[in-house]
């Protein structure tokens, strides 16, 4: 089982939609990238530095790195600054964090090749995942808690993918 981390704005969104994506076998809620140990929700709130993110693992066998990332950047806005959706402030920044240089090198090459789709310079980061923190229990799967949960993400764009 290969994982990735990926920062796109608010999580439970992220991990709504990565639920659905054929080759993902689990994923978790969490915090990255900040500057304390261990953080909890309101440490992320006030000002630790932390994304909102989500680890994904995945089945290289179903599923490939360049095809997770297709899925991630046609959730997200790569040229917004500490902000997707309604969502403000540094912890909803975008980024991608590889638990090799192999992956990290893969990841920054593929960037590269998206550039020219855009109009604006591509803001999310790309580093290896060093601490990542799960968040707490009622944040994990939190759309299939609450249906109707804030999302900035359609769900449904899993499918302009799949087909």
């Amino acid at each position: 089982m290969k994982k990735i981390i990926l920062a796109g704005g608010c999580f439970w969104g992220v991990q709504a939609y990565f639920d659905l994506v054929k080759g993902v076998e689990k994923t978790i809620v969490g915090y990255i990238d900040g500057s304390t140990k261990e953080p909890s929700y309101m440490d992320v709130l006030n000002g630790s530095g932390h994304a909102e993110s989500v680890r994904v693992e995945f089945d290289e066998k179903i599923i490939d790195l360049k095809k997770l990332l297709d899925h991630f950047f046609n959730i997200i806005d790569p040229t917004l600054i500490n902000r997707q959706g309604n969502d403000l402030g540094k912890s909803y920044r975008t980024g991608i964090y590889c638990f090799n240089k192999v992956d990290l090198e893969f990841v920054k090459s593929y960037i590269d090749s998206i550039r020219e789709n855009y109009h604006k310079k591509i803001q999310t980061e790309t580093k290896l995942a060093e601490d990542f923190y799960p968040a707490e229990i009622y944040h994990q799967n939190y759309l299939d808690k609450n249906p109707g949960g804030y999302c900035h993400i359609n769900l449904n764009k899993v499918k302009n993918i799949e087909e």
